[in-house]
């Protein structure tokens, strides 16, 4: 599959605009074409065999294939040109496409919950016959295809849409499946099953559809940077020389493969400005070329000498006190006549267990304890990467 998938896309480049365009077109064309033929099949299916379930899902291929045209529709778009109204481009309308796909099969569940519910209520004999339950099982081959196919073409671009295609198509081969037994279960038992498997079907629809939803939800609202692509960054910055460290890493997404970043890096006190800015133009170069992001980085000048060190070390200890999970950056000393002005950002995750403020009494209570002429300023950050999930 995946040497199918590569062959499509003919050795591009997976993350540039045209490609994720090329692929959307393909999902869509493919699918398009698929499910009105398996919507033919099944709709034929369900009326020889006098199936409300068999014909609900018929109706569900009608509706996956107008998904595959929101879908194609959704790509096309997304691949259009910056202008002036949208300067960052169109990129999320794909996820809007994934979002619309997603209330479809949700729809598709209610509709045949209701459906299912009347056919409990009032059930009928189902007719068994060999054709309907051999386009059944041609059926559950076609659409776990489509699953395959969706499923490496998301994970080579990184697209929700198609993610959301792919398990629209794995509900729909686990559904289908469940009726063929029903269907070969009637043949043999005289068991009033229709309507109960046509309810288990929609209850798998709908678990399909709000996942669906929620995945392409998460990166409108804005999700947190991705943990390997925050430490591939940090490998690429870190790897140049006069970059002492990095911090207030931000990405903003407008859509895969449109995205915007800034971040600021330390850079000595004491280095030649021009030299240092050269290197910063470097690496905003190379993250584009790399990741296809735009990158703005702000130089923050860092004074490396023993006192500082030394005093940042012991502040370090006293912030890892309160908590290991919290780390400094931007610290810096400012001497005055009657105290001595310790300036640090520290960084605390989502939830933590004491307020700002709460936490900024619990440091200066330590950094009282280093020496009475300390007087700490603490700005309280959020990490906008994602955390660590525990084991």
């Amino acid at each position: 599959m995946d040497v199918f998938i590569r062959f499509c896309l003919g050795g591009r480049d997976p993350q540039a605009p045209e490609t994720r365009q090329r692929c959307g077109t393909l999902s869509g064309g493919i699918g398009i074409g698929l499910n009105l033929l398996l919507f033919l099949g099944k709709l034929l299916a369900g009326i020889a065999t006098a199936s409300i379930a068999v014909m609900a899902d018929a109706f569900n291929n009608l509706s996956d294939a107008a998904s595959s045209v929101v879908t194609l529709v959704g790509f096309r778009l997304s691949g259009q040109e910056a202008d002036g109204e949208h300067p960052f481009g169109h990129g999320r309308m794909e996820y809007l496409a994934g979002l619309v796909v997603a209330m479809l099969i949700l729809l598709v569940g209610v509709e045949l919950v209701q459906s299912s519910v009347q056919k409990i209520l009032r059930p009928e004999p189902v007719v068994f016959s060999t054709l309907p339950a051999v386009i059944l099982a041609v059926s559950v081959a076609v659409k776990l295809w489509m699953f395959w196919f969706n499923r490496g073409l998301s994970r080579l671009i990184g697209s929700a849409a198609l993610a959301a295609t792919a398990a629209d198509s794995l509900s729909d081969a686990a559904g289908t499946g469940i009726l063929l037994l029903g269907l070969l279960a009637g043949r043999f038992f005289a068991l009033p099953l229709d309507g109960w498997l046509g309810l288990a079907v929609a209850l798998f629809i709908l678990r399909t559809g709000w996942e669906a939803a929620r995945d392409t939800v998460d990166p409108l609202l804005g999700r947190p940077m991705d943990r390997e692509l925050a430490a591939d960054i940090d490998r690429i910055v870190l790897g140049h020389d006069n970059i002492l460290g990095i911090h207030d890493l931000v990405y903003h997404d407008y859509g895969p493969g449109r995205a915007m970043m800034s971040l600021h890096a330390e850079v000595p006190a004491d280095g030649d400005f021009l030299e240092l800015h050269d290197v910063i133009d470097h690496i905003e170069r190379e993250l584009k070329a790399r990741h296809h992001v735009e990158t703005c980085i702000h130089m923050d000048p860092v004074v490396r000498d023993g006192r500082t060190e030394a005093l940042r070390e012991q502040v370090a200890d006293i912030v890892r006190g309160v908590d290991p999970v919290l780390t400094i950056h931007d610290f810096r000393i400012t001497a005055g006549p009657i105290h001595t002005n310790l300036l640090f950002d520290v960084v605390v995750p989502y939830g933590f267990r004491l307020s700002d403020s709460q936490l900024r009494s619990a440091l200066a209570e330590g950094i009282k304890g280093l020496s009475d002429r300390y007087f700490p300023v603490i700005q309280v950050d959020h990490s906008y990467v994602a955390e660590q999930k525990a084991p």
